[in-house]
């Protein structure tokens, strides 16, 4: 798997290559690139070019000692687009990949040619959850992921997914996924969530076709959250997907792909 030095951290990305229309994935905190596997997919066979990356710490990225702030981490997504000369491109962010996201339709646009976020908020993390996941973090870092697993599935998934009997193998294998992470990239990389800056100030200055995708059963980042980012920024689409949770690209596949390839087929070239 191809992997770039880029801004001080060995980034590892999946590019399914073509001349088509590119999207960047960002995925979201606890996972890695491959929470978006039903998307590429779908989309490379429509002839778009997919292309992952996972933050650094997570996945298959290397683990660097600082930089996990979402500053920094919208600094490797820049890298990563102008080192493989992609630029225009379509940009999914997906909860943290969100808040990465934001950042660069505000202060890089002449990297993106369209905004998608799903499951993910312009806020700061609310001060009541710093506890809770400070403690969860500690846990994790000290005794393992395993240890906190089974607090954290309801965090990252909705209740339809977690009680649908046919859907065990499949929480088998994120919830695995999971612990597999670094325990110190992942504990570095939680503390950057939950010390993040708002970006919702800089709302106002995002100028690109943006559309917002939102769970219904999402807990972590509510429905709220997505109704303000809709309202803050100019021309924004809103969609609420049933029976999704905060990983809805796992969870409603098939309804997010829906979601996103009405809207990019508006803002595709033809």
């Amino acid at each position: 798997m191809p992997h770039a030095d880029l801004n001080g951290a060995h980034i590892h990305y999946t590019d399914t290559g073509g001349d088509g229309e590119v999207i960047v994935f960002s995925h979201g905190l606890l996972w890695s690139g491959a929470m978006f596997e039903a998307q590429v997919a779908h989309f490379s066979a429509l002839g778009f070019r997919c292309i992952t990356f996972d933050h650094r710490g997570q996945g298959q990225s290397g683990v660097t000692a600082d930089g996990y702030d979402m500053d920094t981490l919208s600094e490797d997504a820049a890298a990563l687009i102008e080192h493989l000369g992609v630029a225009p491109v379509h940009f999914a962010g997906l909860s943290m990949g969100g808040f990465v996201g934001m950042r660069l339709a505000a202060r890089r646009p002449d990297l993106l040619k369209a905004l998608m976020l799903l499951e993910t908020s312009a806020d700061g993390e609310p001060e009541e959850n710093g506890p809770k996941y400070r403690k969860l973090n500690f846990v994790a870092r000290w005794i393992g992921l395993w240890a906190v697993a089974n607090q954290v599935m309801p965090i990252m998934f909705g209740q339809t997914f977690l009680n649908d009997p046919a859907r065990a193998e499949e929480r088998a294998r994120w919830k695995a996924a999971m612990i597999a992470n670094h325990r110190i990239g992942i504990t570095r990389a939680v503390m950057g969530v939950v010390e993040r800056a708002p970006i919702m100030p800089e709302l106002g200055r995002i100028d690109l076709p943006t559309l917002i995708v939102v769970g219904d059963e999402d807990v972590a980042t509510v429905p709220e959250k997505s109704e303000r980012m809709h309202a803050a920024i100019k021309g924004a689409e809103l969609v609420i997907v049933p029976r999704a949770g905060h990983s809805s690209t796992i969870e409603e596949p098939e309804a997010v792909n829906d979601a996103m390839e009405r809207f990019l087929m508006r803002n595709a070239r033809a």
